[in-house]
């Protein structure tokens, strides 16, 4: 019987969630248990406590969201976990934790709907709810992933974005993703170059706790260090963090949490792509379904059609640059989603007219096929 490498495992997909969480420095979970993402409470119940880290399962959701937004305050990387229905209730305190400036990452394992009509069975509903279901206009981060080591190596990325710019990071999955069981290959220790918040660097009586610095995202002072953190509420408050009533501050502050992301899009919006030097079809994908369309570029080769993939890891901010550039070679670009249409429109919005643009849409519980792509190339080529 051969020898066992510690650096490669085969993982189900929820529990590399996990494995990401703990390695990029998450110590405190907060959730409820929800198909198809329990398995990543599980995981972090087992394994949080032997890296000194909580593991705390809540009444409901809106409570899990409340409990990661009071760890981040008191200096500690927090995470929680969902599914669809989950996910709904936390949007308000997803907006203020974007709103106050407060890091910390929500996984949602996506599944059919609504409600819990399809708890078990893969889709991309919750695709325009990560991006708009919270109330008031801010940003957000948006990552997609589409095997398990993405769950792993996501999860860390996740994370380090998450506190770089004091923002709610949001990873998106699928049941399908979920609960598949792949190999990962684990980074060397020490190899992931995790990151840390930025920390005051004035002491005590000089800090004003809503002044941005020149990468446009404030020092965050941690509860109980002596720093003022009283600007940590909705109300409109000035650099010191007292109230005011001031509308040129409340539009200072809208604007500077749309700059601090707008202005790191490349630190920010990943993608991949294949075969696309010389194609005529693009597929624009994400999810799990990115890998059968993956699938069909390699097999449309195979017959001599041209078709490449433009991979979206970043959904929001959305790629739509390099979109719009690949679509000005392109006779068609087809947009295979798990849902009647969510993503296809912002690929419209950025295709700009260049090509048509075509949607492949299940909403049965089970996943788009490479067949079925393969056909709708066909018939737009014919």
């Amino acid at each position: 019987m051969g020898k066992r490498d510690p650096k490669k495992l085969f993982m189900l997909g929820n529990d590399a969630c996990g494995a990401g969480a703990i390695a990029a420095g998450v110590r405190f979970f907060a959730g409820y248990p929800i198909t198809p993402s329990s398995e990543i409470a599980e995981y972090m119940a087992r394994e949080l406590p032997k890296a000194g880290g909580i593991f705390i399962q809540m009444e409901d959701e809106i409570a899990s969201m409340a409990s990661v937004i009071g760890a981040s305050l008191g200096g500690t990387k927090a995470m929680t976990a969902t599914g669809g229905p989950g996910f709904t209730l936390m949007q308000e305190f997803i907006s203020y934790a974007a709103v106050v400036e407060i890091p910390c990452v929500i996984v949602d394992v996506m599944r059919g709907g609504p409600g819990g009509a399809s708890a078990t069975e893969p889709a991309q509903g919750d695709v325009m709810q990560s991006r708009w279901g919270p109330h008031a206009d801010h940003p957000i981060i948006v990552l997609s992933a589409s095997t398990v080591p993405d769950m792993y190596f996501l999860t860390i990325k996740a994370v380090n974005l998450s506190e770089k710019f004091r923002v709610p990071v949001i990873l998106l999955s699928d049941e399908s993703i979920g609960h598949l069981r792949e190999t990962i290959v684990f980074p060397e220790p020490g190899s992931l170059g995790t990151i840390q918040r930025k920390k005051p660097g004035v002491p005590p009586s000089d800090f004003e706790p809503l002044k941005a610095e020149l990468d446009e995202t404030p020092p965050m002072a941690i509860m109980g260090e002596g720093y003022r953190v009283k600007g940590y509420c909705r109300i409109t408050r000035n650099s010191k963090g007292d109230p005011v009533s001031d509308p040129k501050i409340q539009d200072h502050l809208i604007r500077r949490l749309h700059r601090k992301i707008d202005s790191h899009l490349n630190e920010i919006v990943f993608f991949e792509e294949k075969n696309t030097e010389d194609a005529e079809v693009l597929l624009f994908a994400h999810g799990s379904i990115a890998r059968i369309a993956y699938r069909a570029s390699t097999m449309a080769k195979e017959m001599g059609l041209k078709v490449g993939v433009l991979k979206a890891t970043t959904l929001w901010p959305f790629p739509g640059d390099r979109v719009h550039a690949l679509a000005q070679s392109m006779k068609a670009v087809i947009v295979p989603e798990l849902n009647l249409g969510q993503i296809i429109g912002e690929v419209e919005r950025a295709v700009q007219g260049r090509a048509p643009v075509f949607g492949i849409n299940k909403v049965d519980g089970t996943l788009i096929t490479a067949k079925e792509i393969l056909n709708k190339v066909k018939e737009i080529l014919s």
